[in-house]
């Protein structure tokens, strides 16, 4: 069963999850953090394939965080369950790594849906976040240098292991690039990320 664990500081919010996780047998709730330097000492110490990362914590910031656990330990699926309905903070949350966005007045199937998802290796967004990215789909995409890297690669016909290799980085840091790049540039999988690459001349 998969270890999920928690990080927020509202004990009614914690509740709440706790309930879900265990009325779905989704997972088990392996550990629960009220604060950021909880969070990472327990990723430092056990094993977790799920956390449900609140963004607003007492003593960090849900972003850096997100960041620091999806680049020291990329094999850590990290979903987003939080109040902050704004696009410039759910971006920089996926581009952080996240695999998901979850509102905190979400149903309690969307969340056990998320938590599914996420836990397949996909990206999940609720459907009020979802509707509030695609209305700003229009706005200009930015890729960093290390995603156009990747991308070129991928356009090239290189698998994830070979591009690993190539950029001396592991295979689940470029999966997690991948997955972030097919967010980024709304394609549902490789091929149609390379027609979008070329289209629109990332490349």
């Amino acid at each position: 069963m998969s270890k999920i664990l928690i990080v927020d500081d509202h004990p009614l919010i914690v509740q709440s999850l706790v309930g879900i996780i265990n009325d779905s047998k989704i997972g088990e709730v392996a550990a629960i953090a009220t604060n950021a330097k909880q969070c990472l000492d327990l990723i430092s110490t056990k094993y977790f394939d799920l956390v449900l990362l609140d963004i607003n914590l007492p003593d960090g910031n849900g972003l850096d965080i997100c960041k620091s656990i999806t680049e020291r330990y990329p094999q850590i699926k990290v979903l987003a369950i939080t109040s902050f309905n704004e696009f410039t903070i759910i971006r920089k949350m996926m581009d952080n790594g996240a695999s998901g966005y979850i509102l905190k007045n979400s149903m309690p199937d969307e969340v056990v849906e998320g938590i599914e998802t996420v836990l397949k290796g996909e990206t999940f967004l609720c459907h009020e976040v979802d509707l509030l990215m695609k209305k700003k789909s229009d706005q200009q995409i930015f890729l960093t240098p290390r995603e156009t890297e990747l991308l070129k690669l991928i356009c090239d016909g290189y698998t994830n292991p070979e591009i690993a290799d190539k950029l001396f980085l592991g295979v689940e840091t470029i999966n997690s690039y991948r997955k972030n790049l097919l967010f980024k540039l709304d394609a549902r999988n490789t091929a149609v990320l390379v027609k979008i690459a070329v289209e629109q001349k990332f490349i």
